[in-house]
């Protein structure tokens, strides 16, 4: 393995450097919250994906709001959410079923909804990726074959008893997989999203995969692989990463007694490639430009974490 020095740094730097915006931005301090002008411009994903604004709104609303839900049902709340990955989405489905559960999902009053949603002109998905869209269920919108996905799992299949009595993550990851509209990248997101509730309990040191932004970061990251595989590669930064913040005098204030995770690692790498764009622009890829910049949001989040990671307090 031949690491690309300047951009294996720049890996550690970025990690740091962003976790540190975040804890700036959680203190109440005033912007700039770093002398880096690429990371004042642009926006960039936090360094623990858990604190990501999607993430804390499924956690406090889909996850561990006030009411109690059985283990099927989270389930499918979670992948309900995921599909769309939008709070407006999900709170204009509260609005007109008052709750959502699998025993009260109707695949053609859901559709209803969201089609008059389109026909108003409200984007009902999430850009922030962009999820399959072929027509795998005969529909001709997006919408309604991801609806009709949710129907062929719990209805049909029943396949969230499988996911309940999976006993790794990488188990429940090739049963999410084996749907059509899922790909490596999507149900490896899942799979962590559904690991955030107590209904599995998945160790998350034992898998990981590496997503299509992953590998264009550690492609500029690394000349040669050697015989790793990406997934080795994201374990690799997992395992090394006390010592590598050490080494570059970088003193990386975690959450709670938490090292970045392998999702984190992996996410890393993706914002690590947008990050380059601007910094190292002759490191090229398939993607030149960072698409989104940096607008501060007005309302303040609170943060919560799953209970079952049993958090030290900072």
């Amino acid at each position: 393995m031949k690491k690309r020095q300047d951009v294996y740094d720049l890996y550690w730097y970025f990690a740091y450097e962003r976790q540190s915006i975040f804890w700036k931005k959680l203190k109440g301090e005033e912007p700039p919250w770093t002398k880096d002008k690429i990371l004042q411009t642009y926006k960039f994903c936090n360094s623990y994906r858990v604190n990501d604004r999607v993430s804390q709104y499924l956690l406090k609303n889909v996850i561990y709001n006030e009411k109690k839900y059985s283990d099927e049902d989270m389930i499918f709340r979670i992948l309900l959410f995921k599909l769309f990955n939008k709070e407006s989405t999900w709170e204009l489905l509260l609005d007109n079923f008052n709750d959502i559960t699998l025993k009260t999902f109707d695949m053609k009053k859901y559709s209803k909804v969201l089609e008059n949603a389109i026909l108003n002109g409200i984007k009902i998905y999430n850009d922030a990726y962009i999820s399959c869209a072929n027509k795998a269920f005969g529909y001709d919108r997006k919408h309604d074959n991801h609806l009709a996905l949710l129907d062929k799992i719990f209805n049909i299949d029943k396949a969230h008893l499988k996911i309940l009595s999976a006993k790794t993550m990488e188990e429940g990851f090739k049963i999410i997989k084996s749907y059509p509209l899922i790909g490596n990248f999507m149900a490896y997101q899942l799979v962590t999203d559904i690991n955030y509730s107590d209904a599995v309990n998945w160790r998350e040191d034992e898998f990981t995969v590496a997503g299509p932004g992953s590998l264009r970061g550690i492609k500029k990251c690394f000349i040669d692989k050697g015989k790793k595989t990406n997934e080795d590669i994201i374990r690799y930064m997992y395992e090394h990463q006390e010592e590598e913040f050490k080494r570059l005098g970088l003193d990386f204030k975690k959450i709670g007694n938490r090292p970045l995770q392998l999702i984190d690692c992996q996410n890393i790498f993706c914002e690590l490639d947008k990050y380059c764009r601007q910094a190292l622009p002759d490191l090229k890829s398939n993607r030149t430009k960072i698409k989104k910049k940096y607008v501060a949001k007005k309302d303040k989040i609170t943060y919560i974490y799953p209970s079952k990671w049993y958090l030290k307090n900072n």
